[in-house]
Protein backbone atom coordinates (compact mmCIF):
# COMPACT_ATOMS: atom_id res chain seq x y z
CA UNK A 1 0.00 0.00 0.00
CA UNK A 2 1.40 2.98 -0.92
CA UNK A 3 1.77 6.11 1.84
CA UNK A 4 0.56 8.91 2.18
CA UNK A 5 2.45 12.21 0.89
CA UNK A 6 1.89 15.67 3.06
CA UNK A 7 3.70 18.69 1.39
CA UNK A 8 4.07 21.49 3.96
CA UNK A 9 4.20 24.76 3.05
CA UNK A 10 2.75 23.86 -0.02
CA UNK A 11 1.53 27.80 -0.90
CA UNK A 12 5.08 28.91 -1.38
CA UNK A 13 6.60 29.84 -4.46
CA UNK A 14 9.22 26.61 -3.94
CA UNK A 15 5.88 24.09 -2.79
CA UNK A 16 3.83 25.46 -5.51
CA UNK A 17 6.12 24.42 -7.86
CA UNK A 18 6.73 21.20 -6.12
CA UNK A 19 2.97 20.43 -6.07
CA UNK A 20 2.86 20.84 -9.28
CA UNK A 21 5.91 18.43 -10.15
CA UNK A 22 4.27 15.82 -7.32
CA UNK A 23 0.77 15.47 -9.76
CA UNK A 24 2.61 15.50 -12.93
CA UNK A 25 3.64 12.68 -11.68
CA UNK A 26 0.24 11.01 -10.72
CA UNK A 27 0.80 11.53 -7.63
CA UNK A 28 -1.71 13.31 -4.98
CA UNK A 29 -0.36 14.65 -2.39
CA UNK A 30 -2.19 16.15 1.06
CA UNK A 31 -1.38 20.30 0.63
CA UNK A 32 -0.65 22.09 4.02
CA UNK A 33 -0.33 25.34 4.92
CA UNK A 34 -1.40 28.69 6.97
CA UNK A 35 -3.85 29.74 4.48
CA UNK A 36 -6.79 27.93 3.44
CA UNK A 37 -8.34 29.92 1.15
CA UNK A 38 -5.10 30.00 -0.69
CA UNK A 39 -4.87 26.27 -0.64
CA UNK A 40 -8.12 25.58 -1.57
CA UNK A 41 -7.35 27.48 -4.75
CA UNK A 42 -4.16 25.49 -5.34
CA UNK A 43 -5.60 22.43 -4.44
CA UNK A 44 -8.43 23.01 -6.95
CA UNK A 45 -6.32 24.08 -9.77
CA UNK A 46 -4.52 20.89 -9.33
CA UNK A 47 -7.49 18.51 -9.30
CA UNK A 48 -8.69 18.86 -6.47
CA UNK A 49 -6.01 17.47 -3.49
CA UNK A 50 -6.97 17.32 -0.24
CA UNK A 51 -5.66 20.20 1.84
CA UNK A 52 -4.96 20.33 5.87
CA UNK A 53 -4.21 23.65 7.65
CA UNK A 54 -0.77 23.56 9.32
CA UNK A 55 1.53 26.40 11.15
CA UNK A 56 5.05 26.24 11.55
CA UNK A 57 3.99 28.44 14.67
CA UNK A 58 1.95 25.72 16.34
CA UNK A 59 3.90 22.52 16.27
CA UNK A 60 0.98 20.22 17.79
CA UNK A 61 -0.51 21.16 13.57
CA UNK A 62 1.93 19.85 12.01
CA UNK A 63 2.34 16.98 14.06
CA UNK A 64 -1.18 15.65 13.10
CA UNK A 65 -0.34 16.02 9.35
CA UNK A 66 1.58 12.34 9.33
CA UNK A 67 1.67 8.52 10.83
CA UNK A 68 4.57 6.12 10.68
CA UNK A 69 5.18 5.27 7.40
CA UNK A 70 3.49 8.71 5.71
CA UNK A 71 6.35 11.09 3.43
CA UNK A 72 6.45 14.61 5.06
CA UNK A 73 8.04 17.27 2.42
CA UNK A 74 9.04 20.11 3.88
CA UNK A 75 9.31 23.46 1.83
CA UNK A 76 9.21 26.17 4.88
CA UNK A 77 11.63 27.92 5.14
CA UNK A 78 13.88 29.76 6.18
CA UNK A 79 14.81 26.09 7.53
CA UNK A 80 16.95 27.18 10.54
CA UNK A 81 14.39 29.66 11.99
CA UNK A 82 11.34 27.90 11.21
CA UNK A 83 12.31 24.19 10.08
CA UNK A 84 12.25 22.01 13.62
CA UNK A 85 8.35 21.91 13.97
CA UNK A 86 8.23 19.53 10.40
CA UNK A 87 11.43 17.81 11.57
CA UNK A 88 10.32 17.13 14.94
CA UNK A 89 6.54 15.45 13.98
CA UNK A 90 8.50 13.60 11.46
CA UNK A 91 10.81 12.19 14.34
CA UNK A 92 8.17 11.42 16.51
CA UNK A 93 5.68 9.60 13.75
CA UNK A 94 8.43 7.93 13.06
CA UNK A 95 7.57 9.38 8.72
CA UNK A 96 9.83 10.25 5.74
CA UNK A 97 10.59 13.51 6.04
CA UNK A 98 12.39 15.43 2.75
CA UNK A 99 12.80 19.21 2.46
CA UNK A 100 13.93 21.95 0.23
CA UNK A 101 16.34 23.97 2.20
CA UNK A 102 20.11 24.74 0.65
CA UNK A 103 21.06 26.07 4.97
CA UNK A 104 24.37 24.74 5.72
CA UNK A 105 23.36 25.19 9.61
CA UNK A 106 20.13 23.84 9.20
CA UNK A 107 21.69 20.29 7.37
CA UNK A 108 24.18 20.10 9.64
CA UNK A 109 21.71 20.13 12.75
CA UNK A 110 19.66 17.40 10.65
CA UNK A 111 22.40 14.74 10.74
CA UNK A 112 23.85 15.65 13.88
CA UNK A 113 21.07 16.51 16.42
CA UNK A 114 17.92 15.32 14.93
CA UNK A 115 19.17 12.22 13.04
CA UNK A 116 20.23 9.54 16.16
CA UNK A 117 16.29 10.55 17.37
CA UNK A 118 15.13 9.71 13.98
CA UNK A 119 17.28 6.13 13.73
CA UNK A 120 15.76 5.80 17.35
CA UNK A 121 11.99 6.19 15.99
CA UNK A 122 12.64 4.63 12.93
CA UNK A 123 12.32 8.37 10.88
CA UNK A 124 13.78 9.02 7.73
CA UNK A 125 15.10 12.20 7.37
CA UNK A 126 16.83 13.48 3.99
CA UNK A 127 17.95 17.17 4.24
CA UNK A 128 18.19 19.37 1.45
CA UNK A 129 16.93 16.96 -1.26
CA UNK A 130 17.36 19.16 -4.12
CA UNK A 131 18.96 21.32 -6.41
CA UNK A 132 20.72 21.93 -2.92
CA UNK A 133 22.83 19.40 -2.71
CA UNK A 134 21.44 15.79 -4.91
CA UNK A 135 23.44 16.78 -7.50
CA UNK A 136 26.93 17.15 -6.28
CA UNK A 137 25.83 13.95 -4.20
CA UNK A 138 25.24 12.19 -7.15
CA UNK A 139 27.89 13.91 -9.00
CA UNK A 140 31.02 12.56 -6.18
CA UNK A 141 29.24 9.39 -5.56
CA UNK A 142 29.90 8.80 -9.94
CA UNK A 143 33.06 10.42 -9.82
CA UNK A 144 34.17 8.01 -6.55
CA UNK A 145 32.80 5.22 -8.50
CA UNK A 146 34.81 5.66 -11.16
CA UNK A 147 38.52 6.41 -9.61
CA UNK A 148 38.06 3.41 -7.09
CA UNK A 149 39.55 2.78 -3.33
CA UNK A 150 42.80 5.50 -4.23
CA UNK A 151 40.46 8.51 -3.88
CA UNK A 152 40.95 10.29 -0.51
CA UNK A 153 39.81 13.97 -1.94
CA UNK A 154 36.84 14.90 -4.08
CA UNK A 155 36.03 18.55 -5.20
CA UNK A 156 32.50 19.68 -6.13
CA UNK A 157 31.60 22.50 -7.99
CA UNK A 158 28.05 24.13 -8.72
CA UNK A 159 27.48 26.47 -11.57
CA UNK A 160 24.90 28.64 -13.52
CA UNK A 161 25.24 29.50 -16.89
CA UNK A 162 22.62 31.66 -19.32
CA UNK A 163 19.95 33.44 -17.03
CA UNK A 164 19.75 37.19 -18.22
CA UNK A 165 18.35 40.65 -16.48
CA UNK A 166 16.14 39.68 -14.05
CA UNK A 167 15.30 38.34 -10.71
CA UNK A 168 17.02 34.73 -10.75
CA UNK A 169 16.03 33.92 -7.17
CA UNK A 170 12.75 33.72 -4.86
CA UNK A 171 11.99 35.84 -1.86
CA UNK A 172 12.27 32.74 0.37
CA UNK A 173 16.13 32.03 -1.03
CA UNK A 174 17.00 35.07 -0.30
CA UNK A 175 15.50 34.92 3.38
CA UNK A 176 17.39 31.99 4.04
CA UNK A 177 20.65 33.53 2.66
CA UNK A 178 20.16 36.21 5.41
CA UNK A 179 19.51 34.07 7.86
CA UNK A 180 22.76 32.40 7.36
CA UNK A 181 24.85 35.14 6.70
CA UNK A 182 26.51 35.07 9.78
CA UNK A 183 27.20 31.33 10.69
CA UNK A 184 29.97 29.28 10.29
CA UNK A 185 30.38 26.74 7.86
CA UNK A 186 31.56 23.20 7.39
CA UNK A 187 34.24 21.39 5.66
CA UNK A 188 35.53 17.84 5.70
CA UNK A 189 39.11 17.81 6.24
CA UNK A 190 41.61 15.37 7.65
CA UNK A 191 38.88 12.68 7.98
CA UNK A 192 36.82 14.97 10.11
CA UNK A 193 33.91 17.23 10.23
CA UNK A 194 35.86 21.10 10.77
CA UNK A 195 34.09 24.29 11.06
CA UNK A 196 35.25 26.88 9.09
CA UNK A 197 33.90 30.61 7.60
CA UNK A 198 31.94 29.81 4.30
CA UNK A 199 34.15 30.93 1.44
CA UNK A 200 36.96 30.32 3.42
CA UNK A 201 38.76 28.69 0.02
CA UNK A 202 38.97 29.01 -3.70
CA UNK A 203 39.58 27.11 -6.96
CA UNK A 204 38.49 27.38 -10.70
CA UNK A 205 36.85 24.55 -12.17
CA UNK A 206 36.13 23.84 -15.86
CA UNK A 207 32.56 24.37 -17.01
CA UNK A 208 31.69 24.16 -20.53
CA UNK A 209 34.98 24.65 -21.36
CA UNK A 210 35.55 27.69 -19.65
CA UNK A 211 37.49 28.19 -15.99
CA UNK A 212 34.68 29.49 -13.42
CA UNK A 213 35.41 30.06 -10.15
CA UNK A 214 33.60 28.76 -6.71
CA UNK A 215 33.74 29.14 -2.96
CA UNK A 216 34.02 27.07 -0.60
CA UNK A 217 30.47 26.09 1.33
CA UNK A 218 28.63 23.68 3.77
CA UNK A 219 26.65 20.89 2.08
CA UNK A 220 25.59 17.49 2.14
CA UNK A 221 28.52 16.23 0.39
CA UNK A 222 30.85 16.34 3.74
CA UNK A 223 28.46 13.90 5.46
CA UNK A 224 27.46 11.78 2.27
CA UNK A 225 30.51 10.89 0.39
CA UNK A 226 32.96 10.04 3.60
CA UNK A 227 30.28 7.33 3.98
CA UNK A 228 31.06 6.28 0.53
CA UNK A 229 34.31 6.30 0.67
CA UNK A 230 35.53 5.68 4.41
CA UNK A 231 38.91 6.44 2.89
CA UNK A 232 38.22 10.53 1.85
CA UNK A 233 40.70 12.68 3.65
CA UNK A 234 38.85 15.88 2.19
CA UNK A 235 35.33 16.91 0.45
CA UNK A 236 35.31 20.60 -0.55
CA UNK A 237 31.94 21.66 -2.02
CA UNK A 238 32.25 25.25 -4.55
CA UNK A 239 29.72 27.55 -5.08
CA UNK A 240 29.98 29.11 -8.75
CA UNK A 241 27.43 31.45 -8.47
CA UNK A 242 29.17 34.45 -8.07
CA UNK A 243 30.81 34.67 -10.89
CA UNK A 244 33.51 37.58 -10.79
CA UNK A 245 32.60 38.77 -6.99
CA UNK A 246 33.81 35.44 -5.79
CA UNK A 247 36.88 36.79 -5.20
CA UNK A 248 35.59 39.31 -3.04
CA UNK A 249 33.02 36.61 -0.96
CA UNK A 250 36.53 34.25 -0.36
CA UNK A 251 37.88 37.52 0.96
CA UNK A 252 34.62 38.49 2.98
CA UNK A 253 34.71 35.14 4.69
CA UNK A 254 37.31 36.19 7.47
CA UNK A 255 34.70 38.34 8.60
CA UNK A 256 32.36 35.52 9.46
CA UNK A 257 33.97 34.26 12.56
CA UNK A 258 33.99 38.07 13.84
CA UNK A 259 30.27 38.49 12.79
CA UNK A 260 29.39 34.80 14.55
CA UNK A 261 30.73 36.49 17.70
CA UNK A 262 29.15 40.04 17.97
CA UNK A 263 26.03 39.97 19.91
CA UNK A 264 23.19 40.85 17.93
CA UNK A 265 24.67 41.16 14.43
CA UNK A 266 22.59 38.50 13.28
CA UNK A 267 19.74 40.56 13.80
CA UNK A 268 21.29 43.50 12.40
CA UNK A 269 21.62 41.45 8.94
CA UNK A 270 18.51 40.55 9.28
CA UNK A 271 16.55 44.03 9.27
CA UNK A 272 19.22 45.66 6.82
CA UNK A 273 18.12 42.63 4.41
CA UNK A 274 14.39 42.66 5.49
CA UNK A 275 14.83 46.14 4.14
CA UNK A 276 15.79 44.79 0.53
CA UNK A 277 13.43 42.08 0.77
CA UNK A 278 10.66 44.36 0.62
CA UNK A 279 11.57 45.25 -3.13
CA UNK A 280 12.31 41.12 -3.84
CA UNK A 281 9.14 39.42 -5.60
CA UNK A 282 7.75 36.65 -4.10
CA UNK A 283 8.32 34.40 -7.12
CA UNK A 284 11.85 34.27 -9.78
CA UNK A 285 11.33 35.95 -13.00
CA UNK A 286 10.27 33.04 -15.15
CA UNK A 287 12.03 34.30 -18.42
CA UNK A 288 15.66 34.21 -16.64
CA UNK A 289 14.44 30.60 -14.84
CA UNK A 290 14.21 29.08 -18.25
CA UNK A 291 17.62 30.66 -19.58
CA UNK A 292 19.49 29.11 -17.38
CA UNK A 293 21.48 26.01 -17.36
CA UNK A 294 22.87 24.19 -14.20
CA UNK A 295 26.15 22.45 -14.33
CA UNK A 296 27.44 20.18 -11.76
CA UNK A 297 31.44 18.97 -11.40
CA UNK A 298 32.91 16.50 -9.34
CA UNK A 299 36.58 15.85 -9.13
CA UNK A 300 38.37 12.55 -7.43
CA UNK A 301 41.82 13.11 -6.83
CA UNK A 302 44.44 10.17 -4.74
CA UNK A 303 47.15 10.91 -2.34
CA UNK A 304 49.93 12.40 -4.74
CA UNK A 305 46.72 15.23 -6.17
CA UNK A 306 46.73 13.59 -9.00
CA UNK A 307 43.20 13.37 -10.85
CA UNK A 308 41.58 9.93 -11.01
CA UNK A 309 38.04 10.79 -12.02
CA UNK A 310 35.99 13.81 -13.35
CA UNK A 311 32.15 13.48 -13.17
CA UNK A 312 30.14 16.33 -15.27
CA UNK A 313 26.34 16.76 -14.68
CA UNK A 314 23.83 19.77 -16.80
CA UNK A 315 20.32 19.88 -15.63
CA UNK A 316 17.84 22.61 -16.03
CA UNK A 317 17.53 25.89 -13.91
CA UNK A 318 17.49 25.43 -9.69
CA UNK A 319 13.75 25.48 -9.03
CA UNK A 320 12.90 23.16 -11.29
CA UNK A 321 15.46 20.48 -10.03
CA UNK A 322 14.33 21.14 -6.51
CA UNK A 323 10.91 20.46 -7.39
CA UNK A 324 11.07 17.56 -9.94
CA UNK A 325 13.51 15.76 -7.55
CA UNK A 326 11.59 16.19 -4.22
CA UNK A 327 8.36 14.80 -6.12
CA UNK A 328 10.56 11.82 -7.36
CA UNK A 329 11.86 11.14 -3.88
CA UNK A 330 8.66 11.48 -2.19
CA UNK A 331 6.81 9.29 -4.92
CA UNK A 332 9.94 6.43 -4.51
CA UNK A 333 9.65 6.71 -0.71
CA UNK A 334 5.28 6.61 -0.76
CA UNK A 335 5.66 3.45 -2.80
CA UNK A 336 9.03 1.72 -2.26
CA UNK A 337 10.11 3.06 1.63
CA UNK A 338 14.01 4.14 1.65
CA UNK A 339 17.08 2.56 3.02
CA UNK A 340 17.45 2.55 6.38
CA UNK A 341 16.48 5.27 9.10
CA UNK A 342 18.33 8.12 10.64
CA UNK A 343 19.84 11.06 8.92
CA UNK A 344 20.24 9.82 5.16
CA UNK A 345 22.34 11.29 1.84
CA UNK A 346 20.50 10.38 -1.40
CA UNK A 347 22.14 7.59 -2.52
CA UNK A 348 21.97 6.08 1.21
CA UNK A 349 18.17 6.22 0.76
CA UNK A 350 17.97 5.26 -2.54
CA UNK A 351 20.94 3.46 -3.82
CA UNK A 352 23.46 5.38 -6.66
CA UNK A 353 21.49 3.49 -9.80
CA UNK A 354 17.83 4.15 -8.32
CA UNK A 355 19.22 7.92 -7.79
CA UNK A 356 20.75 8.21 -11.02
CA UNK A 357 17.72 7.37 -12.78
CA UNK A 358 15.59 9.22 -10.64
CA UNK A 359 17.74 12.58 -11.31
CA UNK A 360 17.70 11.53 -15.02
CA UNK A 361 13.58 12.15 -15.21
CA UNK A 362 14.87 15.60 -13.60
CA UNK A 363 17.06 16.40 -16.43
CA UNK A 364 19.93 15.40 -14.37
CA UNK A 365 21.93 13.94 -16.89
CA UNK A 366 25.77 13.15 -16.94
CA UNK A 367 27.97 15.16 -20.20
CA UNK A 368 31.40 14.72 -21.64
Amino acid sequence: MTARIVLFGATGYTGGRTAEAMVGRGLRPVLAGRSPERLSALAERLGGLETARADVGDAASVAELVGRGDVLVSTVGPFLRLGRPAVTAAIESGAVYLDSTGEPPFIRQVFEQYGPAAERAGAALLTAFGNDYVPGVLAGALALRSAGPDAVRVDVGYFLSGGGKGQPFSRGTFDSLLGVATEQGYAWRDGELRIEPAGARLRSFDVAGKPRQGVTIGAVEQFALPRIAPGLRTVDVYLGWFGKASQAVHTGSRLTPWLSRVPGAGRVVGAVGGLAARRTSAAPSSSVLGAMTSHFVAEAFDATGTLLARTRLTAPEPYAITADLLAWGAGRAAEHGVRGSGALDPVAAFGLDELSAGAAEAGIVETA
